[in-house]
């Protein structure tokens, strides 16, 4: 007679699990509930030594240093001479050196240099005293944040770790919100789980202490007090089911070998495992089952394999695409939405400095950044500080932020790229691949801005600041023919400084080029948007004005004219002040006009040398 697995797996789990367990749960409740408590009440005095001890480490380490910068010199010289830039050095390669936490200095006249996060704990702190003893303030010193401090706890103890201050949390362990009101000792339930607390206390360096609770699951409602007579009854069950287990035993063991084997071998990446069926009970469906995952699994697998390296060909190859391009906005867009395609992200952006010291803003985005931007904004917060990859987790969502350094040989952050999304954290591949990426924004970007700066100085003139003599000529040459070919007015103005060269031979040549700096900066401001202000050559300066008539341009060198005028310019030797006039010439290319450029130019020319004949300090209109 063929007995199903489920009739005997029936009968084992009855005769020999269930009825035992059953009695055991009613007999030993009672006796084990106390050497539970009793047991975990051991454990968690142990473990808040366990716990105490790296603390009180961390303090220690935080008053070493505080000792150390006591003797200082260069801090004592900053404390007494009130100088702030030194003690912020000093705070920083303290930090840095020691690796705190987290460095408070606070001396009187001066504000209070705060280097690190406000979080910090395991605190230290030493009175500054200058000459003759006299207390000058105090350095506040934390040797840790409470997060690697609550994880090297629990990995410490066995146990979950909450850390508070004034009711906050600062850390933990636990995924709940109501660690902040937990008690500091006895039993408490969570999400449905009892616990057993025990906690201790630590200065805070502020006005609320350091709480350190420590919590242990309470398994003490699990057993009773009569074990002995569980075991007895235990016994008797076991007597009577070993005879009706065996027969089924020897045949389980087999077939659970088996399947056993197999699920190893799978879970070693085997997907060629095959499952020996025989007969028609349920073990001999479960093996036909296992078998049929097994192959679907060996083809997704070996799908997923070319996939992915698809995948990774396909964004290097647009990696190294984006090295070669120009256009920042564009070469920042396909890279967040790269980054995002690559790793399987829901949304991710690029924020960039404008300068060295420029704060962050966005430059580009992928995905709907709104779902996740708290958490991407606290992870590129960190980056930014601590100038290395972050990975953080938040509401079951994930985000990396990865900074983009310069390429120059500087340890600069151009800005930081950041992606998001939920259920899983980034794989150590997947880091590799935003890292790469990033690498080579960074690369791309410093072109650009390479570019742009060759592109600018090869129009500019180095010491106005204007455009050079040879963009001049190009612009003049393209606005006369859109006025020939749209119908428009060109106006031009040169203008010459008075008596340049008096200046020159008085108050020497630096004196010379702040007068042009200063003349150049009024006819750049004077400009419109559309203008082409420009240094002719020597102390000549011109510009271009399109869509502007003779009278437009005549009123437009009054007006510069008026307020070089006006200028009182200092005597670099500390003397007084000089003041400088400008002689103009305007002309204008009138619609429809048939002339060339050198001739409106010319015209221009003359009228300026008109002007200087004419007694200098004065505008004259072309013929």
């Amino acid at each position: 007679m063929h007995v199903s697995f489920r009739t005997r797996l029936t009968l084992f789990f009855l005769l020999l699990v269930v009825l035992p367990v059953i009695a055991l749960a009613v007999v030993a409740i009672g006796v084990e509930r106390t050497n539970a408590e009793q047991e975990i009440d051991g454990r968690l005095s142990q473990a808040q030594r366990a716990a105490e001890a790296p603390y009180d480490r961390q303090v220690q380490r935080a008053a070493r240093a505080v000792n150390a910068l006591a003797r200082d010199t260069v801090l004592a010289a900053a404390v007494q001479g009130r100088d702030e830039v030194t003690l912020q050095l000093r705070a920083a390669e303290l930090r840095r050196r020691r690796q705190l936490a987290r460095v408070e200095l606070r001396v009187r006249g001066v504000r209070p240099v705060v280097i690190g996060r406000g979080d910090a704990i395991a605190v230290a702190r030493r009175a500054l005293q200058g000459s003759g003893g006299r207390l000058q303030g105090e350095v506040v010193l934390y040797a840790i944040r409470p997060a690697p401090y609550a994880e090297s706890a629990q990995a410490s103890t066995g146990f979950d770790i909450v850390v508070t201050r004034g009711g906050q949390v600062l850390a933990s362990t636990l995924n709940t919100p109501d660690a902040a009101s937990l008690p500091l000792r006895g039993p408490v339930t969570l999400g449905g789980t009892r616990y057993r607390v025990t906690s201790f206390t630590k200065p805070g360096g502020g006005d609320a202490p350091i709480v350190v609770r420590i919590l242990a699951a309470d398994t003490a409602d699990a057993v009773d007090a009569t074990t002995l007579l569980l075991l007895g009854v235990l016994t008797t069950f076991l007597l009577c089911a070993l005879v009706f287990a065996l027969t089924a035993a020897r045949s389980l063991q087999a077939q659970t070998q088996r399947l056993l084997d197999a699920a190893q071998r799978l879970g070693r990446g085997d997907f060629s495992v095959h499952v020996p069926t025989e007969g028609n009970d349920e073990f001999a469906l479960l093996g036909k089952e296992f078998n049929s995952m097994a192959r679907q699994l060996n083809a997704r697998m070996n799908e997923l394999d070319v996939e992915r390296t698809r995948l990774q060909e396909t964004v290097r190859r647009v990696g190294e695409s984006i090295g070669k391009g120009l256009d920042r906005d564009a070469l920042l867009g396909i890279v967040v939405q790269t980054a995002v395609d690559g790793v399987g992200a829901e949304s991710g952006r690029v924020l960039m400095r404008d300068g060295p010291e420029g704060a962050p803003a966005e430059a580009a985005r992928a995905g709907d950044v709104s779902a996740y931007l708290q958490l991407l904004q606290a992870t590129e917060e960190a980056a930014l500080e601590d100038q290395e990859p972050v990975e953080m987790e938040y509401s079951g969502a994930n985000a990396l932020a990865r900074p983009m350094y310069s390429q120059d040989g500087v340890f600069d952050v151009l800005g930081v790229i950041s992606i998001a999304r939920p259920g899983r954290p980034f794989t150590p591949r997947e880091q590799e691949l935003l890292a790469y990426l990033a690498n080579q924004a960074a690369i791309s970007i410093e072109n650009v801005d390479l570019h742009r700066t060759v592109q600018r100085q090869a129009v500019t003139d180095e010491l106005t600041g204007l455009f050079n003599h040879r963009r001049f000529q190009e612009v003049m040459t393209a606005e006369v023919e859109r006025t020939k070919r749209f119908g428009h007015e060109l106006g031009l103005i040169m203008l010459d400084i008075d008596n340049f060269k008096r200046v020159n031979d008085r108050f020497g040549h630096l004196q010379g080029d702040l007068v042009l700096r200063e003349v150049a900066r009024v006819l750049r401001e004077s400009s419109r948007e559309i203008d082409e202000p420009a240094r002719y050559g020597g102390e000549e300066m011109a510009v271009a004005l399109p869509q502007t008539g003779l009278q437009g341009a005549y009123e437009f060198a009054e007006r510069v004219r008026r307020r070089i005028e006006d200028l009182e310019l200092p005597l670099l030797d500390g003397s007084g002040t000089l003041r400088v006039t400008a002689s103009f010439g305007a002309a204008a290319l009138p619609r429809s006009a048939d002339i060339d450029k050198d001739a409106l130019v010319a015209a221009a020319d003359a009228a300026l040398y008109a002007a200087k004949r004419a007694g200098k300090n004065r505008t004259v209109k072309a013929e």
